[in-house]
């Protein structure tokens, strides 16, 4: 276990992968609390980090696409698309 003066930290698609199956368990599967059962605030948590990872994800496609001299009507189009396609 890590002491008080060091951070803890995760690669963030790896944190989310780790949320998104914690979330469909309902169970911790790290730390202290593993075994036991989330909250539905830990659960609301793992959402709402999950959602800023693809709000991220979104941003940085849309501005990629402007960059690479796409409109911002096909940067919005490219944005919202899942995945590695553009």
């Amino acid at each position: 276990m890590a002491n008080n003066n060091e951070r803890r930290w995760s690669v963030p698609n790896k944190r989310a992968k780790s949320y998104a199956e914690e979330r469909k368990i309902k169970v911790h599967q790290h730390g202290e609390k593993e075994g036991k059962p989330l909250s539905d605030y830990e659960a609301g948590l793992r959402s709402g980090y999950l959602q800023c990872q693809s709000d991220h994800a979104g941003m940085y496609k849309y501005k990629k696409a402007l960059a690479e001299g796409k409109s911002k009507s096909e940067a919005k189009k490219i944005s919202r698309t899942k995945g590695k396609k553009n």
